[in-house]
């Protein structure tokens, strides 16, 4: 039965599996692994487990060597320089690109840059610039804001680092409804993230919230009660109450259970 093991790699949250080659890696452990990219480093999250001989995974070069070290240390210092360089010629090719990050694979075969940008840009000609300079592959990827935000990282309101930057791999869909139902204020600047976008938080306990508000009538909804005709002015699904305006003006509080005891 062939090993493998779960590495992650900078600025990507995702784990990819390796065949481990039963080299004696651990969790922690750096190694030199094959891409599509190129050759680069990824750090070991998952210990060695057994997978099928069916499954077709590549295999771990090594584990970090001293002259991978000097290369990743070299690599780092070209990026800084290449990172500059972009800059300056994406401002005389006279393109709406905001530049994020530039990386070089392990071996330099490969440089990309990534930036953001609100509209579609036709960069074919930076390309060309880019690579007569570097000499080497290069690849531009346009990232989205929230792509962004996960990229060059941050703290939100709560104070915590950034959901998209620390542990959140997927972005679900997040709409107004989901802040209206959780009783939020809908100020954007209380419900938007870094990236300008609803935050990524609202999804997180929004089913929770759509069950509990389930059990009530919706705001707003006039009923009918021993008391007489009235109208729900909220709905607090925490303290499980109801402010309820009856005809005459006065307003009452109850919980669901006193709430149910009203309708005749």
């Amino acid at each position: 039965m062939r090993q493998a093991v779960g590495i992650k790699f900078e600025n990507n949250l995702k784990t990819y599996f390796f065949d481990s080659r039963e080299l004696n890696i651990k969790k922690g452990n750096l190694c030199v692994v094959e891409t599509a990219l190129g050759m680069e480093v990824g750090e070991v999250v998952r210990n060695v487990f057994p997978f099928s001989e069916k499954g077709n995974l590549r295999p771990v070069i090594r584990l970090i060597q001293d002259i991978d070290k000097r290369q990743l240390k070299a690599n780092k210092e070209k990026e800084r320089v290449a990172f500059e360089i972009a800059k300056r010629k994406i401002k005389e090719h006279n393109l709406s690109m905001k530049l994020l990050k530039a990386h070089y694979t392990l071996d330099r075969g490969r440089l990309l840059f990534y930036f953001g940008s609100e509209d579609r840009v036709d960069f074919r000609n930076l390309v060309k610039d880019l690579a007569s300079i570097f000499r080497a592959r290069i690849e531009l990827r346009q990232m989205g804001v929230r792509d962004e935000a996960g990229m060059m990282g941050g703290c939100g309101i709560c104070g915590r680092r950034l959901c998209c930057s620390s542990f959140l791999m997927n972005f679900e869909p997040i709409s107004i409804k989901m802040a209206k139902e959780q009783n939020l204020a809908l100020n954007s600047a209380k419900i938007s993230g870094v990236c300008g976008r609803l935050m990524c938080c609202l999804a997180y306990e929004h089913s929770m919230y759509h069950k509990l508000v389930k059990r009530f009538p919706k705001k707003g909804s006039k009923v009918l009660t021993h008391k007489g005709p009235g109208k729900i002015l909220e709905i607090d699904i925490f303290k499980d109450s109801i402010r309820l305006e009856l005809e005459d003006g006065k307003e009452i509080l109850l919980n669901q259970a006193e709430f149910d005891r009203l309708f005749l």
